[in-house]
């Protein structure tokens, strides 16, 4: 083992001078656990790097931080680049292989662990940091670069974005990709807040909180600008939105004329950047002012830096924030700078006005067969005639990765016929392979068909009725509401060991990129355990088994929640897609009240309308599904209004809360009518309940949902005038607010998913099966024959719809989850 380095200290200047900009905020997120907002100022910042700097130790140590977007990694990371630890960025699902591959001395993942007391390493004194490169995750080739690096690069970041104290930028990008990094780096060495959020820009919690938060600036990948396209972020209320950058990948020159057209639109400033791992992040950027006009430029050297064209045609670039080079093995890290110019492999030109123009990638080209093939041209050729795909290669063969569904055949004669070759190589993927970064991952497309990702594509298409599923699209792009994805849902939670937060606004191909996780628990979203074990109480209190009421009222709580975070998704659709979740209940309820009506004499032509509620001419047992489809269709009506549709997008919450007011004067009279079915079983006595949980799903802010806590405190105990069934009502709302997801046994999740996904048909056959089986089976034994016949009547129904979709016809019933 080398002897430990001396403590000789080169630490980065922008984390020693935290404490200098005080009681600013400088990181801004969320408690993993509470989800509370937590804001961190500079001066408790550097509170923690310098104790965490001061554990580290003066010895310098390679320090591996399994990166995040969260305080804690970033605290880490700071606390080395102070200290002059080298440190090492990790992909917290490349950790294992960094460490096998690397020994570092120090490892930060849940917690610092030493590995052991000095170093097993002779570090070079200027190494400073080190990164994976920007190809396949699965090679151990690290950049290596210097403090003087990452100072140089985040002030030229922070000196032609002009970012000031008093921005706040989002967190769009994980902090081990040099892209995401570098808004790090500048908005703290310039005491701008940093905003951390790991929850995609199509979700709209993520909107609501940037609006909160006063968020300035966001960041993204060509990837990023198609999730924004599907988030409607040109419609969006942006108040405080100072300036939107691009970089990881070359934007189409018309997508880049849109965005900067939005921009002078918006009052904000768009800068298009080019830029590599090994420059520390950034070589160049387009002034906004000319994005309109000059789209497909790269634009100018940032400051500090300069290009040169060789005769080849390939673009060079000189800067302070060159790298040192290369780290293949532990024993590079002993090197210096190997290298005082970057070659790009990118081919470029100098327009005449000054801006630089990429034309091509050196590495990109190709001799199969001994012909000469630019895979950039192949992959135009393939978009131009409607392929979706990506093309890698060698000198030895070309594959074409293509998105499963179209005519594989066609795509290869096509790039036969275009190219001259006499073989093409086709692989089919459910979604093109991304790297963490949003670019595609060519390695992939070449790599054993075992090593392909996990296909979440397949649990769409039988859930939702698709034949075609594109890999931009979304659960709730596609049409998925809360009568699928509690299906959806415990199907991803299977496929991948765990379900992320926001995955229903999550691109099939982002979720088709997780790497699976296996765990002894499986987490559970807590609005399905609260579905199903509200039907179960429903089912098990009218048998008998239990006397516990209150859980057809805690599902309406619960449809409340599910409208808000899925109609409530994509605003503009609302009627449309809320008509259509009521008829995908008023459906089989009719079908099945009409049948009854043929056997009961309790269940009438208003039951069977689904209107008893208010009629009253027969039985009270079914008025959960009618004052839900009632609410529904009301909620239709409502945001058929496009002043609605307008405040919702802007003001959710407030919304929410004017339609809770609204939903509590309603039911005043109501509550004056001593008959229990007035009172709590029509729909303007219950639509407060429905509101509240709809407003529960959209606070985004701790004062926001105090409110909600103070909300449910004050109107739900005393009202039912039984304290059980205010428990199990009030406790149910507060826990779905508060406590996200429950980790329970895999089997549990079975059962609960078979539930919660049947409770709609265990609703409307659990009186047909109880009462025939009640006078001759034990209690529980009923409740279980009950159970398992709800359940089965839904999966029938399930097999029913796949059968429709297969056959294409116009009637596919809900698979209610």
């Amino acid at each position: 083992m080398p002897a430990p380095s001396a403590p000789q200290r080169v630490g980065v200047p922008l984390a020693e001078a935290l404490a200098g900009f005080g009681d600013r905020p400088a990181l801004i997120g969320r408690d993993t656990v509470t989800s509370h907002e937590i804001q961190t100022t500079y001066r408790e910042l550097a509170a923690r790097v310098a104790e965490t700097a001061e554990r580290l130790g003066t010895t310098r140590r390679l320090v591996l931080v399994a990166a995040g977007n969260a305080v804690e990694p970033i605290v880490a990371y700071l606390a080395a680049l102070r200290a002059g630890h080298p440190v090492l960025l990790a992909a917290p699902d490349r950790v294992d292989a960094l460490v096998e591959a690397y020994d570092p001395d120090v490892v930060v993942r849940d917690d610092l662990r030493e590995r052991r007391a000095g170093s097993a390493h002779d570090l070079h004194p200027d190494l400073a940091l080190l990164l994976s490169t920007s190809g396949s995750t699965g090679s151990p080739k690290l950049v290596r670069l210097s403090a003087a690096n990452v100072q140089a690069n985040a002030e030229a970041i922070a000196t032609y974005l002009d970012i000031r104290d008093t921005d706040r930028a989002a967190t769009t990008l994980p902090m081990h990709y040099c892209y995401g990094l570098s808004v790090l780096n500048s908005n703290l060495l310039r005491g701008a807040a940093v905003l951390l959020d790991d929850r995609s820009v199509v979700d709209p919690g993520f909107w609501a909180d940037f609006r909160a938060r006063g968020g300035t600036s966001v960041h993204g990948v060509p990837h990023t600008f198609d999730l924004l396209d599907r988030a409607g972020f040109g419609d969006l209320d942006l108040p405080s939105l100072r300036y939107v950058t691009q970089a990881g990948g070359r934007l189409a020159p018309e997508r880049v004329r849109h965005y900067a057209r939005l921009a002078e639109r918006g009052g904000w400033r768009f800068y298009v950047m080019y830029g590599q791992t090994e420059a520390t992040a950034r070589m160049a950027y387009l002034p906004s002012e000319l994005a309109a006009a000059r789209p497909e430029a790269i634009g100018v050297p940032i400051p500090g830096g300069s290009f040169e064209i060789r005769p080849s045609g390939e673009l060079v670039y000189r800067g302070p924030n060159v790298m040192l080079g290369y780290a293949r093995t532990p024993a590079d890290l002993a090197l210096g700078a190997t290298l005082d110019a970057l070659p790009t492999g990118d081919l470029a030109r100098r327009a005449d006005d000054g801006l630089y123009e990429v034309i091509g990638r050196a590495s990109r080209f190709v001799k199969p067969f001994g012909l000469r093939v630019d895979l950039d041209e192949v992959e135009r050729v393939l978009a131009a005639a409607g392929f979706r795909a990506a093309v890698a290669g060698d000198d030895t063969a070309i594959t074409l990765g293509l998105v499963s569904g179209q005519d594989s055949a066609a795509a290869a004669a096509l790039v036969r016929r275009k190219v001259g070759l006499p073989e093409v190589h086709v692989r089919e993927f459910a979604a093109l392979p991304r790297l963490a970064t949003g670019k595609v991952d060519y390695a992939a497309i070449t790599a054993p068909a075992e090593d392909a990702p996990v296909s979440v594509r397949r649990i769409y298409e039988r859930v939702l009725h698709r034949p075609r599923i594109a890999d931009d699209d979304t659960f709730v792009s596609l049409g998925g509401d809360s009568l699928t994805y509690v299906r959806v849902s415990i199907a991803l939670e299977k496929a991948l060991g765990h379900v992320p937060d926001g995955w229903h606004t999550m691109a099939v191909g982002d979720l088709e990129r997780l790497r699976p996780r296996a765990r002894r628990l499986r987490s559970v979203e807590t609005n399905i355990v609260l579905r199903a074990a509200a039907i179960a109480l429903v089912v098990s209190t009218h048998i008998g088994v239990t006397q516990v009421w209150g859980g057809a009222h805690l599902l309406l709580a619960i449809a409340g929640w599910s409208f808000a975070r899925f109609a409530l998704a994509a605003p503009d659709r609302v009627p449309g897609r809320v008509a259509r979740a009521a008829a995908r209940i008023a459906a089989p309820a009719v079908l099945w009240l009409a049948w009854r009506a043929t056997q009961a004499d309790n269940v009438t032509v208003a039951n069977v309308l689904l209107v008893n509620n208010y009629a009253r001419t027969g039985t009270i047992a079914y008025w959960y599904v009618e004052a839900l489809v009632q609410i529904l269709l009301l909620m239709a009506l409502l945001f058929a209004v496009p002043a609605i549709r307008r405040l919702q997008r802007a003001h959710g919450f407030a919304v929410a809360l004017a339609v809770l007011v609204a939903a509590l004067v309603a039911a005043i009279p109501a509550g004056h009518d001593p008959v229990f079915s007035a009172r709590d079983m029509s729909t303007h006595g219950v639509l407060w309940l429905f509101a509240l949980g709809w407003a529960a799903q959209r606070a985004a802010t701790d004062a926001q949902r105090l409110a909600v806590i103070v909300l449910t405190l004050v109107l739900v105990p005393g009202h039912f005038e039984d304290p059980l069934r205010d428990a199990i009502v009030g406790g149910g709302l507060l826990l779905v607010l508060l406590v996200p997801r429950l980790s329970v046994p895999a089997p549990v999740v079975r059962l609960v998913g078979l539930l919660a996904g049947a409770s709609l048909y265990l609703y409307l056959t659990h009186y047909v099966v109880f009462l025939a089986l009640l006078p001759h089976l034990p209690k529980w034994t009923v409740l279980a024959v009950t159970l398992a016949v709800g359940v089965a009547g839904w999966r029938l129904v399930c097999r029913v719809g796949q059968w429709a979709a297969q056959t294409r016809s116009a009637w596919s019933p809900a698979c209610a989850k």
